[in-house]
């Protein structure tokens, strides 16, 4: 039976990811050893290295005197070294969700934080407007796209002070005008790579202005220094990133992206403000491109086991919500066919039509 792949991470990749990276695996570029046995100090993984970084800048057209970092301990370790390293007075993040929250509670252990707004008190189910931003905070951090509830920021915000972005969930799924960020940052296991991996984006001038020492491994400039190789950096993981941003590439980019995107987001969204026994829970000016979140109605709310094991049995795979809220999830990212969205769709109409 076909499996369609809605997990939210980690989730799908391209198949030339996967049928590439299987390859390397067996052996890497002919040299007959795998990837996974070559030094990280070799002439061939310095390659895939400098070729990823490259290809980062090119398809993000990011400008002169940004670094791009690829780290291990995902974007949580992130949560911790982006204070260390920037946070001298005072930060200030929006909580529009679990990550967010978790990430301002990171800061916390360096200095004073400042939650400029927050929509816990909707579940997370909208993102908050009007709110302002302290123009003597050091930073400003952002979530773009929150993956259990659904919303995403959909536009790149003009902030008075250092923008920082966990966008974990949603890099590389449109342009993204990277000038007005002081550093963008994620765990690749969405739209980028398996897990294992994390990206950080910085702007170089931005460092070095905290008065605190920082431990060697948790300060971005021993990374740019040595290019992402101060420690055995993971090797396959950044292998796999770059033959998805081979794929991006090859695709026509992140406009040509960004449009499948839409397209594909737009076909589910409809068909749950169509069907009689199901609705969304973001915003609709906030919904997500990345994470698709919908229940049943009240008064179906006894038929959700069943709908599960209905689209479970049409190989429907990581559907369920996050535990945290319940009800269904579709991740559709980069990779994930339309096919895929059109499957699940038919899977919603003929449930329908059996429960009226």
């Amino acid at each position: 039976m076909k499996k369609y792949n809605f997990n939210a991470g980690p989730s799908i990749l391209p198949k030339e990811t996967i049928d590439n990276t299987a390859k390397a695996i067996l052996d890497f570029n002919g040299i007959g050893l795998s990837i996974m046995e070559i030094s990280h100090r070799s002439k061939d993984f310095q390659a895939v290295m400098d070729e990823a970084v490259a290809l980062f800048k090119e398809l993000l057209n990011i400008p002169e005197g940004y670094s791009v970092l690829f780290l291990g301990g995902g974007a949580s370790l992130e949560f911790c070294m982006i204070p260390y390293n920037l946070l001298e007075k005072k930060a200030a993040y929006l909580n529009t969700g679990v990550w967010a929250n978790k990430a301002l509670k990171e800061a916390k252990f360096f200095g004073e934080v400042i939650e400029v707004a927050s929509s816990k008190d909707a579940n997370y189910s909208y993102i908050p407007k009007d709110y302002i931003i302290p123009t003597d905070a050091d930073y400003f951090h952002i979530t773009t796209n929150n993956t259990i509830y659904g919303t995403e920021i959909h536009t790149d915000i003009d902030s008075p002070v250092t923008l920082v972005a966990d966008m974990s969930s949603d890099i590389f799924s449109r342009p993204i005008d990277v000038k007005k960020y002081g550093m963008i940052y994620g765990g690749a296991q969405k739209n980028l790579a398996p897990s294992g991996v994390s990206f950080v984006i910085i702007k170089d001038e931005i460092l070095g202005k905290v008065s605190r020492s920082i431990p060697t491994m948790l300060d971005y400039r021993t990374h740019i220094k040595d290019g992402s190789m101060f420690n055995t950096p993971p090797v396959v993981p950044i292998y796999a990133a770059l033959q998805t941003l081979k794929w991006i590439k090859s695709i026509g980019g992140l406009e040509v992206m960004y449009k499948m995107n839409v397209e594909k987001a737009e076909v589910l969204y409809n068909e749950i403000d169509r069907n009689s026994l199901f609705e969304g829970t973001a915003a609709k000016e906030d919904r997500s491109l990345m994470n698709i979140c919908f229940v049943m109605k009240e008064e179906y709310k006894h038929l959700e086991a069943d709908f599960f094991t209905y689209a479970t049995e049409r190989g429907m795979v990581g559907i369920k919500g996050h535990r945290s809220v319940g009800g269904f999830r579709a991740s559709t990212y980069n990779a994930l066919p339309k096919e895929s969205i059109e499957a699940l769709v038919k899977c919603m109409q003929d449930f329908e039509q059996a429960h009226k």
